[in-house]
Protein backbone atom coordinates (compact mmCIF):
# COMPACT_ATOMS: atom_id res chain seq x y z
CA UNK A 1 0.00 0.00 0.00
CA UNK A 2 1.25 3.30 -0.72
CA UNK A 3 0.35 5.40 2.26
CA UNK A 4 3.02 2.99 4.03
CA UNK A 5 1.32 3.82 7.20
CA UNK A 6 2.21 7.68 6.99
CA UNK A 7 0.00 10.57 6.87
CA UNK A 8 0.73 13.80 5.09
CA UNK A 9 1.06 16.82 7.14
CA UNK A 10 0.92 20.66 6.14
CA UNK A 11 0.12 23.61 7.94
CA UNK A 12 -1.87 25.94 7.78
CA UNK A 13 -0.39 29.12 8.39
CA UNK A 14 -3.23 32.30 9.14
CA UNK A 15 -1.38 35.51 10.26
CA UNK A 16 -2.04 35.12 14.29
CA UNK A 17 -3.69 31.82 14.10
CA UNK A 18 -6.66 29.99 13.13
CA UNK A 19 -9.25 31.12 15.51
CA UNK A 20 -10.95 34.75 14.74
CA UNK A 21 -10.09 36.06 18.70
CA UNK A 22 -6.03 34.85 18.11
CA UNK A 23 -4.57 37.85 17.26
CA UNK A 24 -5.71 39.58 20.51
CA UNK A 25 -4.26 36.40 22.46
CA UNK A 26 -0.73 37.83 24.20
CA UNK A 27 1.40 35.00 22.66
CA UNK A 28 0.34 36.22 19.62
CA UNK A 29 2.64 38.84 17.89
CA UNK A 30 0.70 41.85 16.43
CA UNK A 31 2.31 42.33 13.72
CA UNK A 32 2.37 39.13 12.36
CA UNK A 33 0.42 39.09 8.80
CA UNK A 34 3.08 41.66 7.67
CA UNK A 35 6.27 40.22 9.81
CA UNK A 36 9.17 37.82 7.51
CA UNK A 37 10.65 37.11 10.93
CA UNK A 38 7.64 35.66 12.24
CA UNK A 39 6.72 33.60 9.13
CA UNK A 40 10.24 32.23 8.77
CA UNK A 41 10.25 31.20 12.46
CA UNK A 42 6.89 29.20 11.54
CA UNK A 43 8.63 27.50 8.50
CA UNK A 44 11.34 27.08 10.49
CA UNK A 45 9.39 25.29 13.15
CA UNK A 46 7.34 23.05 10.40
CA UNK A 47 10.41 21.99 8.94
CA UNK A 48 11.76 20.94 11.98
CA UNK A 49 8.98 18.52 12.53
CA UNK A 50 9.29 17.22 8.83
CA UNK A 51 5.85 18.58 7.90
CA UNK A 52 5.24 17.88 3.97
CA UNK A 53 4.17 21.54 3.36
CA UNK A 54 3.25 25.24 4.64
CA UNK A 55 -0.46 26.41 3.35
CA UNK A 56 -1.30 29.61 2.80
CA UNK A 57 -4.82 30.76 2.33
CA UNK A 58 -5.55 34.00 0.29
CA UNK A 59 -8.33 36.40 -0.91
CA UNK A 60 -7.73 39.56 -2.79
CA UNK A 61 -10.07 41.48 -0.76
CA UNK A 62 -11.23 42.44 2.71
CA UNK A 63 -13.71 40.23 3.35
CA UNK A 64 -15.99 41.80 6.21
CA UNK A 65 -18.56 44.26 4.59
CA UNK A 66 -19.06 47.26 7.45
CA UNK A 67 -16.65 49.35 9.56
CA UNK A 68 -18.05 47.18 12.83
CA UNK A 69 -16.49 43.79 11.41
CA UNK A 70 -13.55 45.15 9.64
CA UNK A 71 -11.94 47.32 12.66
CA UNK A 72 -11.85 44.05 14.98
CA UNK A 73 -11.09 41.97 12.19
CA UNK A 74 -7.35 40.63 12.52
CA UNK A 75 -6.67 39.17 9.03
CA UNK A 76 -6.57 42.65 7.09
CA UNK A 77 -3.08 42.94 6.86
CA UNK A 78 -1.47 40.25 4.97
CA UNK A 79 1.33 39.09 2.95
CA UNK A 80 0.14 38.26 -1.24
CA UNK A 81 1.30 34.41 -0.69
CA UNK A 82 3.23 34.00 -3.67
CA UNK A 83 5.71 37.18 -2.62
CA UNK A 84 5.94 35.29 0.90
CA UNK A 85 6.64 31.98 -0.04
CA UNK A 86 9.44 33.34 -2.78
CA UNK A 87 11.05 35.02 0.50
CA UNK A 88 10.62 31.48 2.50
CA UNK A 89 11.93 29.64 -0.22
CA UNK A 90 15.74 31.00 0.53
CA UNK A 91 14.82 30.39 4.54
CA UNK A 92 13.98 26.87 4.28
CA UNK A 93 15.36 23.61 2.60
CA UNK A 94 12.73 20.92 2.24
CA UNK A 95 9.15 21.80 3.24
CA UNK A 96 6.81 22.15 0.65
CA UNK A 97 5.14 26.09 -0.18
CA UNK A 98 1.44 26.20 -0.93
CA UNK A 99 0.45 29.17 -2.31
CA UNK A 100 -3.49 30.67 -3.10
CA UNK A 101 -3.86 32.10 -5.78
CA UNK A 102 -7.51 32.61 -7.90
CA UNK A 103 -8.35 31.71 -11.40
CA UNK A 104 -11.26 34.19 -11.84
CA UNK A 105 -9.07 37.15 -11.23
CA UNK A 106 -5.50 35.96 -13.04
CA UNK A 107 -4.54 35.51 -16.37
CA UNK A 108 -2.99 32.47 -16.63
CA UNK A 109 0.53 33.48 -18.38
CA UNK A 110 1.20 35.57 -15.46
CA UNK A 111 0.30 32.50 -12.46
CA UNK A 112 1.89 29.55 -14.76
CA UNK A 113 5.16 32.31 -14.96
CA UNK A 114 5.13 32.87 -11.00
CA UNK A 115 4.58 29.43 -10.03
CA UNK A 116 7.15 28.16 -11.96
CA UNK A 117 9.50 31.26 -10.87
CA UNK A 118 8.57 29.83 -7.16
CA UNK A 119 9.53 26.53 -8.29
CA UNK A 120 12.86 27.75 -9.44
CA UNK A 121 13.42 29.91 -6.53
CA UNK A 122 12.89 26.41 -3.82
CA UNK A 123 14.11 24.00 -6.14
CA UNK A 124 10.88 22.29 -6.91
CA UNK A 125 9.05 22.63 -3.68
CA UNK A 126 6.19 24.50 -4.70
CA UNK A 127 2.50 24.08 -5.00
CA UNK A 128 -0.77 25.96 -6.26
CA UNK A 129 -3.55 26.04 -4.12
CA UNK A 130 -5.96 26.60 -7.08
CA UNK A 131 -9.22 28.62 -6.06
CA UNK A 132 -12.17 30.30 -7.98
CA UNK A 133 -12.46 33.11 -5.49
CA UNK A 134 -15.65 32.95 -2.47
CA UNK A 135 -15.95 36.80 -1.22
CA UNK A 136 -18.32 39.16 -2.81
CA UNK A 137 -15.83 42.01 -2.77
CA UNK A 138 -13.30 40.55 -4.66
CA UNK A 139 -14.87 41.62 -7.70
CA UNK A 140 -15.12 44.95 -7.87
CA UNK A 141 -11.01 45.33 -6.95
CA UNK A 142 -10.82 44.21 -10.69
CA UNK A 143 -13.98 46.12 -12.47
CA UNK A 144 -16.28 43.59 -11.80
CA UNK A 145 -19.57 44.29 -10.12
CA UNK A 146 -20.77 40.88 -8.78
CA UNK A 147 -18.55 37.88 -8.63
CA UNK A 148 -19.47 35.18 -11.52
CA UNK A 149 -21.52 32.22 -10.90
CA UNK A 150 -20.52 29.37 -9.30
CA UNK A 151 -20.11 26.77 -11.81
CA UNK A 152 -19.07 28.99 -14.69
CA UNK A 153 -15.88 29.90 -11.97
CA UNK A 154 -15.26 26.72 -12.03
CA UNK A 155 -15.59 26.18 -16.87
CA UNK A 156 -12.80 29.26 -16.31
CA UNK A 157 -10.32 27.57 -13.39
CA UNK A 158 -10.79 24.25 -16.00
CA UNK A 159 -9.64 25.92 -19.16
CA UNK A 160 -7.16 28.32 -16.87
CA UNK A 161 -5.57 25.02 -15.20
CA UNK A 162 -5.01 23.34 -18.89
CA UNK A 163 -3.45 26.57 -19.88
CA UNK A 164 -0.79 26.72 -17.32
CA UNK A 165 0.27 22.98 -17.76
CA UNK A 166 0.46 23.81 -21.63
CA UNK A 167 3.11 26.73 -20.37
CA UNK A 168 4.77 24.80 -17.59
CA UNK A 169 5.54 22.15 -21.04
CA UNK A 170 6.30 24.85 -23.38
CA UNK A 171 10.25 23.67 -23.16
CA UNK A 172 11.06 20.13 -23.06
CA UNK A 173 13.28 19.32 -19.82
CA UNK A 174 16.96 19.51 -21.81
CA UNK A 175 15.33 22.60 -23.81
CA UNK A 176 18.01 24.89 -22.44
CA UNK A 177 21.76 23.47 -23.57
CA UNK A 178 23.38 26.91 -22.60
CA UNK A 179 26.17 25.66 -24.65
CA UNK A 180 29.47 28.37 -24.72
CA UNK A 181 31.63 26.69 -27.64
CA UNK A 182 28.77 26.22 -30.05
CA UNK A 183 26.96 29.32 -28.62
CA UNK A 184 23.72 27.77 -28.84
CA UNK A 185 21.41 28.60 -26.07
CA UNK A 186 18.35 26.76 -26.48
CA UNK A 187 17.77 23.70 -28.40
CA UNK A 188 14.22 25.32 -30.27
CA UNK A 189 13.26 21.57 -31.12
CA UNK A 190 12.24 21.32 -27.78
CA UNK A 191 10.22 25.14 -28.06
CA UNK A 192 6.68 24.59 -28.45
CA UNK A 193 4.18 27.00 -28.89
CA UNK A 194 0.66 26.66 -26.85
CA UNK A 195 -1.17 28.59 -30.09
CA UNK A 196 -4.54 27.99 -27.20
CA UNK A 197 -7.99 29.52 -28.51
CA UNK A 198 -10.88 29.03 -25.84
CA UNK A 199 -13.89 30.06 -24.04
CA UNK A 200 -12.05 32.15 -21.58
CA UNK A 201 -8.46 32.79 -23.08
CA UNK A 202 -6.13 33.10 -25.91
CA UNK A 203 -2.64 32.49 -24.70
CA UNK A 204 -0.04 31.93 -27.82
CA UNK A 205 2.88 31.04 -25.28
CA UNK A 206 6.06 30.64 -25.34
CA UNK A 207 6.33 30.79 -21.68
CA UNK A 208 10.08 32.76 -20.49
CA UNK A 209 11.35 30.49 -18.35
CA UNK A 210 12.71 27.06 -18.28
CA UNK A 211 10.26 24.05 -17.19
CA UNK A 212 9.45 23.69 -13.27
CA UNK A 213 11.51 21.14 -11.53
CA UNK A 214 8.95 19.31 -10.29
CA UNK A 215 7.27 19.64 -14.06
CA UNK A 216 4.61 21.40 -12.67
CA UNK A 217 4.00 22.85 -9.23
CA UNK A 218 2.17 20.22 -6.92
CA UNK A 219 -1.87 21.19 -8.08
CA UNK A 220 -4.15 21.63 -4.26
CA UNK A 221 -7.57 21.99 -4.45
CA UNK A 222 -10.51 22.42 -2.13
CA UNK A 223 -13.58 21.74 -3.27
CA UNK A 224 -17.01 19.69 -2.25
CA UNK A 225 -19.56 21.29 -3.98
CA UNK A 226 -20.44 19.03 -7.16
CA UNK A 227 -18.35 21.31 -9.43
CA UNK A 228 -15.57 21.33 -6.88
CA UNK A 229 -15.15 17.34 -6.83
CA UNK A 230 -15.79 17.29 -10.67
CA UNK A 231 -12.51 19.47 -10.68
CA UNK A 232 -10.78 17.83 -8.23
CA UNK A 233 -10.88 14.55 -9.89
CA UNK A 234 -9.68 15.60 -12.81
CA UNK A 235 -6.75 18.44 -11.50
CA UNK A 236 -6.12 17.93 -8.08
CA UNK A 237 -3.12 16.14 -6.61
CA UNK A 238 -3.71 17.41 -2.95
CA UNK A 239 -7.25 17.90 -2.03
CA UNK A 240 -8.00 19.51 1.30
CA UNK A 241 -11.49 19.33 2.59
CA UNK A 242 -13.26 20.48 5.39
CA UNK A 243 -14.89 18.02 7.22
CA UNK A 244 -15.85 16.91 10.97
CA UNK A 245 -17.44 13.83 10.67
CA UNK A 246 -15.50 10.31 9.90
CA UNK A 247 -18.69 9.20 8.24
CA UNK A 248 -18.90 11.89 5.36
CA UNK A 249 -15.32 12.06 5.26
CA UNK A 250 -14.95 8.15 4.21
CA UNK A 251 -17.88 8.71 1.76
CA UNK A 252 -16.28 11.50 0.34
CA UNK A 253 -12.67 9.74 0.10
CA UNK A 254 -14.19 7.06 -1.51
CA UNK A 255 -16.13 8.81 -4.17
CA UNK A 256 -13.78 11.11 -5.16
CA UNK A 257 -11.26 8.06 -5.68
CA UNK A 258 -13.98 6.56 -7.93
CA UNK A 259 -14.56 9.82 -10.17
CA UNK A 260 -10.69 10.31 -10.47
CA UNK A 261 -10.37 6.65 -11.78
CA UNK A 262 -13.52 7.38 -13.85
CA UNK A 263 -10.83 9.58 -15.06
CA UNK A 264 -8.28 7.40 -15.50
CA UNK A 265 -6.12 8.98 -12.17
CA UNK A 266 -4.18 6.06 -9.88
CA UNK A 267 -6.18 6.48 -6.72
CA UNK A 268 -2.39 7.25 -5.64
CA UNK A 269 -1.75 10.30 -6.92
CA UNK A 270 -4.60 12.28 -5.42
CA UNK A 271 -4.45 12.83 -1.39
CA UNK A 272 -7.14 13.60 0.89
CA UNK A 273 -6.10 15.78 3.39
CA UNK A 274 -8.70 17.28 5.80
CA UNK A 275 -8.47 20.75 8.07
CA UNK A 276 -7.84 19.93 11.82
CA UNK A 277 -7.87 22.57 14.55
CA UNK A 278 -6.29 21.01 17.48
CA UNK A 279 -6.41 22.68 20.36
CA UNK A 280 -4.07 20.32 22.93
CA UNK A 281 -3.78 20.42 26.85
CA UNK A 282 -1.74 18.12 29.03
CA UNK A 283 -4.90 17.48 30.09
CA UNK A 284 -9.08 18.06 28.80
CA UNK A 285 -9.28 20.99 31.74
CA UNK A 286 -6.08 23.36 30.38
CA UNK A 287 -7.08 22.69 26.99
CA UNK A 288 -10.60 23.32 27.21
CA UNK A 289 -9.22 26.81 29.12
CA UNK A 290 -7.35 27.69 25.95
CA UNK A 291 -10.44 27.99 23.73
CA UNK A 292 -12.62 29.38 26.80
CA UNK A 293 -9.79 32.36 26.27
CA UNK A 294 -10.04 32.91 22.85
CA UNK A 295 -13.48 32.45 22.54
CA UNK A 296 -13.40 35.65 24.73
CA UNK A 297 -11.01 37.41 22.78
CA UNK A 298 -13.78 37.52 19.98
CA UNK A 299 -15.91 40.53 19.50
CA UNK A 300 -19.69 39.90 19.01
CA UNK A 301 -19.57 42.00 15.59
CA UNK A 302 -16.78 39.29 14.31
CA UNK A 303 -18.40 36.34 15.71
CA UNK A 304 -21.40 36.84 13.65
CA UNK A 305 -20.01 38.73 10.08
CA UNK A 306 -17.69 35.81 9.70
CA UNK A 307 -20.53 33.37 10.57
CA UNK A 308 -22.65 35.09 8.12
CA UNK A 309 -20.00 35.09 5.61
CA UNK A 310 -18.90 31.27 5.92
CA UNK A 311 -22.84 30.59 5.13
CA UNK A 312 -22.55 32.15 2.10
CA UNK A 313 -23.71 35.81 2.96
CA UNK A 314 -27.40 34.88 2.56
CA UNK A 315 -28.60 35.40 5.95
CA UNK A 316 -28.65 38.79 8.75
CA UNK A 317 -28.06 37.16 12.08
CA UNK A 318 -28.33 40.15 13.46
CA UNK A 319 -32.27 39.64 13.14
CA UNK A 320 -32.61 36.54 14.41
CA UNK A 321 -33.36 34.54 17.53
CA UNK A 322 -29.98 33.23 19.13
CA UNK A 323 -31.31 30.61 21.14
CA UNK A 324 -33.44 29.36 18.20
CA UNK A 325 -32.16 26.13 16.13
CA UNK A 326 -30.71 26.58 13.01
CA UNK A 327 -32.96 25.67 10.21
CA UNK A 328 -31.99 22.66 7.76
CA UNK A 329 -31.69 24.69 4.85
CA UNK A 330 -31.24 28.57 3.86
CA UNK A 331 -31.15 30.70 0.40
CA UNK A 332 -28.53 29.03 -2.37
CA UNK A 333 -25.21 31.31 -2.20
CA UNK A 334 -22.97 32.17 -5.16
CA UNK A 335 -20.11 32.08 -3.36
CA UNK A 336 -18.82 29.37 -0.72
CA UNK A 337 -21.77 26.79 -1.75
CA UNK A 338 -19.84 23.16 0.08
CA UNK A 339 -19.26 25.17 3.44
CA UNK A 340 -22.92 26.53 3.60
CA UNK A 341 -23.82 23.02 3.22
CA UNK A 342 -21.42 21.96 5.55
CA UNK A 343 -22.22 23.64 8.41
CA UNK A 344 -26.36 23.35 8.17
CA UNK A 345 -25.73 19.47 8.35
CA UNK A 346 -23.47 19.86 11.06
CA UNK A 347 -25.70 22.01 12.89
CA UNK A 348 -28.67 19.55 11.89
CA UNK A 349 -26.56 16.35 13.36
CA UNK A 350 -25.86 18.43 16.53
CA UNK A 351 -29.06 20.14 16.73
CA UNK A 352 -27.56 23.43 17.13
CA UNK A 353 -29.02 26.83 18.05
CA UNK A 354 -27.44 29.93 16.20
CA UNK A 355 -25.66 30.81 19.00
CA UNK A 356 -23.85 27.23 18.96
CA UNK A 357 -23.48 27.15 15.36
CA UNK A 358 -22.22 31.11 15.30
CA UNK A 359 -19.25 30.46 17.91
CA UNK A 360 -18.29 26.92 16.16
CA UNK A 361 -17.44 29.10 13.23
CA UNK A 362 -15.33 31.91 14.79
CA UNK A 363 -13.41 28.66 16.70
CA UNK A 364 -13.15 26.28 13.39
CA UNK A 365 -14.58 27.50 10.51
CA UNK A 366 -16.74 24.54 10.33
CA UNK A 367 -13.02 22.31 10.46
CA UNK A 368 -12.74 19.36 12.58
CA UNK A 369 -11.91 20.80 15.81
CA UNK A 370 -10.40 18.59 18.93
CA UNK A 371 -10.14 20.22 22.34
CA UNK A 372 -8.22 17.88 24.36
CA UNK A 373 -5.09 15.87 25.41
CA UNK A 374 -1.73 14.63 23.00
CA UNK A 375 -3.35 11.00 22.87
CA UNK A 376 -7.11 12.47 22.05
CA UNK A 377 -5.60 14.59 19.13
CA UNK A 378 -3.45 11.15 17.97
CA UNK A 379 -6.48 8.93 18.61
CA UNK A 380 -9.07 10.98 16.36
CA UNK A 381 -6.14 11.51 13.75
CA UNK A 382 -5.23 8.26 13.13
CA UNK A 383 -8.56 6.60 13.31
CA UNK A 384 -9.80 8.73 10.31
CA UNK A 385 -6.24 7.55 8.53
CA UNK A 386 -6.55 4.00 9.53
CA UNK A 387 -10.14 4.04 7.80
CA UNK A 388 -9.47 6.01 4.78
CA UNK A 389 -11.33 9.27 5.11
CA UNK A 390 -8.17 11.61 4.87
CA UNK A 391 -4.51 10.27 3.41
CA UNK A 392 -3.33 13.32 6.03
CA UNK A 393 -4.15 16.64 7.70
CA UNK A 394 -3.69 20.35 7.62
CA UNK A 395 -3.17 21.13 10.73
CA UNK A 396 -4.59 24.89 11.80
CA UNK A 397 -3.28 25.72 14.41
CA UNK A 398 -5.82 28.39 16.75
CA UNK A 399 -2.94 30.51 17.84
CA UNK A 400 0.64 31.08 15.98
CA UNK A 401 3.15 30.09 17.19
CA UNK A 402 1.83 28.62 20.19
CA UNK A 403 -0.87 26.51 18.75
CA UNK A 404 2.10 25.56 16.24
CA UNK A 405 4.37 24.77 18.90
CA UNK A 406 1.70 22.50 20.92
CA UNK A 407 1.13 20.11 18.20
CA UNK A 408 4.75 20.12 17.68
CA UNK A 409 5.59 19.09 21.42
CA UNK A 410 2.70 17.24 22.30
CA UNK A 411 1.20 15.80 19.16
CA UNK A 412 3.92 15.05 16.84
CA UNK A 413 5.38 12.58 19.26
CA UNK A 414 2.27 10.64 20.11
CA UNK A 415 1.71 9.91 16.27
CA UNK A 416 5.35 8.60 15.76
CA UNK A 417 4.82 6.39 18.73
CA UNK A 418 1.90 4.86 16.64
CA UNK A 419 4.14 4.69 13.55
CA UNK A 420 1.56 7.83 11.71
CA UNK A 421 4.11 10.10 11.01
CA UNK A 422 7.71 10.43 9.55
CA UNK A 423 10.30 11.89 11.36
CA UNK A 424 12.63 13.31 8.34
CA UNK A 425 12.00 14.27 4.34
CA UNK A 426 12.38 11.63 2.48
CA UNK A 427 12.87 13.17 -0.81
CA UNK A 428 14.11 16.54 -2.23
CA UNK A 429 11.01 18.00 -4.56
CA UNK A 430 7.81 18.28 -2.90
CA UNK A 431 6.58 15.78 -5.40
CA UNK A 432 8.88 13.02 -3.97
CA UNK A 433 8.31 13.93 -0.18
CA UNK A 434 4.11 13.49 -1.33
CA UNK A 435 4.87 10.28 -3.22
CA UNK A 436 3.56 11.96 -6.24
CA UNK A 437 4.38 11.28 -9.60
CA UNK A 438 6.71 14.05 -11.99
CA UNK A 439 4.36 14.97 -14.87
CA UNK A 440 5.43 14.03 -18.82
CA UNK A 441 6.10 16.54 -20.97
CA UNK A 442 2.77 16.46 -23.74
CA UNK A 443 4.58 17.76 -25.92
CA UNK A 444 7.93 15.21 -25.99
CA UNK A 445 5.31 12.38 -25.25
CA UNK A 446 4.13 13.29 -28.84
CA UNK A 447 6.84 13.29 -30.44
CA UNK A 448 7.55 10.70 -33.47
CA UNK A 449 9.94 8.45 -31.90
CA UNK A 450 12.43 9.19 -34.78
CA UNK A 451 13.66 12.30 -33.17
CA UNK A 452 14.97 10.13 -30.33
Amino acid sequence: MRRNGEMKLGVFLQQAGQHEGAWRDPSVPAFGGVDIGHYAHLAALAEGAAFHFVFLADSPSVIEQDPAAISRAGRNDGFEPITLLSALSSRTQSIGLVATATTTYHQPYHLARMFASLDHLSQGRAAWNIVTSGYKFEAPNFGEKEIPDHDARYDRAREFVEVAKGLWDTWEDDAFIRDKQSGVFADTSKLHLLNHQGDFFSVRGPLNIARPPQGYPVLVQAGTSDAGMRFAAEHGEVVFTAEPSLENGKRYYATLQEKARALGRGGDQLLVMSGIVPIVGRNKQEASEKLERLQSYTHVDVLIRTAERFLGSVIDLRSIDHDSLVPETLPRTNLIQSRQKLLLELAARQRFTWRQLIQLVSDCRGHLIVVGTPDEVANIMADAFDQHAVDGYNVMPATLPGGLNDFIELVIPELRRRGKFRSKYSGQTLRENLGLKRPPNRFAQARPSSHH
